[in-house]
């Protein structure tokens, strides 16, 4: 897949800058400050309510909320429209209905939808860019099934090859291996790393901390409305931390270079009750 912006600037990922997010029940996100560079596969750690979810969509310009500044390739994102952003950001959303008997290829092909008038066909850089995207994902031999007819894995590719479709810089995907049996987890996963190598700005959010640490480049834990830590897998993932911030005890492993988080187990709070955690060993 190409990495060049259609008006040649070049690729400089995502940025946040004091961004805040309150839906009237306190802060979500309090005066956050990140940024998320081309070439790095990003993951998006916290409990359930942190605001990972609420990150994505603020850098896609979906929080009318939001409060601070996004910058998509050092531009603010309220300079930009929104084809303009579909063009530099691709998001894959958690749940996607597949209701209509949609082949895999038309699916692939609304990825272009930011670069042709409304009706116009494609053109042949526009399938060019289809075609692509099937083949990274591995869908070309699918790509005249009905999605209906799919596996989840094979769905959740679909997504990825849609977004990549969008000739874009930055890949912005929530929890994409939920619900996913652990060889197809794999398999996207494997996908991600190998789009930022390509020079993809991609973000992911992620609850299986174990296999965040073997993929991503690094990780950003959201707890308490801000950033608690990010680094690489190896200096966030500490015992310390995951009881903090996960509210669990876990035995960390490092071989080769990799952390890996073994044994599990939950800390009783003041009330004696465990805490229920996201953690999951491999």
């Amino acid at each position: 897949m190409s990495d060049a912006r259609p008006d040649g600037a070049e690729r400089r990922g995502l940025e946040t800058r004091g961004l805040a997010v309150d839906y009237g029940r306190g802060p979500v996100l309090d005066a956050v400050d990140l940024r998320f560079e081309p070439g790095e596969f990003v993951g998006l750690l916290g409990r359930n309510g942190s605001g990972k979810t609420t990150l994505l969509r603020a850098l896609l310009g979906l929080i009318p909320e939001a409060r601070g500044r996004v910058l998509v390739d050092d531009v603010p994102l309220d300079r930009l429209g929104r084809r303009q952003v579909a063009r530099a950001v691709a998001w894959v959303p958690q749940e996607a209905h597949r209701a209509f008997a949609f082949r895999v290829r038309e699916v692939v092909a609304m990825g272009r939808n930011p670069y042709l008038g409304r009706f116009a066909p494609a053109g042949a850089h526009d399938r060019a860019q289809i075609g692509a995207a099937l083949d990274a994902t591995d869908l070309a031999a699918l790509a005249e099934r009905p999605i209906t007819e799919l596996s989840g894995g094979e769905w959740r590719r679909v997504l990825i090859a849609r977004a990549l479709a969008q000739e874009t810089g930055s890949l912005l995907l929530d929890e994409p291996t939920a619900n996913l049996d652990l060889a197809h987890q794999l398999e996207v996963l494997a996908l991600l790393r190998a789009l930022a190598r390509a020079g993809h700005c991609v973000v992911a959010s992620l609850h299986d901390l174990a296999l965040a640490a073997r993929w991503c480049d690094r990780l950003v834990v959201l707890a308490g409305g801000g950033v608690a830590a990010t680094g690489p897998p190896a200096e966030v993932l500490t015992s310390s931390g995951l009881e903090t911030w996960f509210g669990v005890r876990a035995d960390i492993e490092f071989e080769d270079g990799r952390v890996s988080i073994a044994s599990p187990r939950p800390v009783a709070n003041d009330t004696g009750e465990t805490q229920r955690d996201d953690t999951h060993s491999r």
